[in-house]
């Protein structure tokens, strides 16, 4: 029985978007704030995910310098090595190299961000920016 397409992402016909599995790892790592091993997060997940699913993903996500891992008996415990916003800023510094300019990325970024948003950027960028 293969554990690929079970969980909740799955469960409305289909695979889950690129990535968002990841994600939802990384989330249970840092509503947890300890390391966790793969058995830990399976349960924390609590959606019939496969074990070696989570160790795959675990080990992903390790090769990716997204987690570090220390031995915990035969097992490993895995604790993200960055917290959210410094992981969602790095992603976003990633999707900036990606584009063909960098200058035109932000030109549309920021056209999408809401008055509150522009305003804690420009607050962020100091005056004069």
């Amino acid at each position: 029985m293969s554990s690929r397409g079970e969980g909740a992402g799955a469960a409305q016909g289909g695979r889950r978007p690129a990535g968002a599995l990841e994600a939802e790892v990384m989330a249970a790592l840092w509503a947890s704030g300890a390391p966790m091993t793969a058995r830990q997060v399976q349960e924390a997940l609590g959606e019939g995910l496969a074990y070696k699913t989570v160790l795959t993903v675990l080990g992903r996500l390790h090769v990716k310098g997204l987690l570090d891992r220390e031995p915990v008996g035969r097992a490993h415990a895995y604790c993200p090595r960055r917290g959210p916003a410094q992981t969602a800023a790095q992603q976003m510094n990633e999707a900036l190299s990606r584009g063909p300019s960098r200058t035109e990325v932000l030109h549309h970024f920021v056209e999408n961000l809401d008055p509150d948003e522009q305003a804690a950027l420009r607050e962020l960028l100091g005056p004069g920016e």
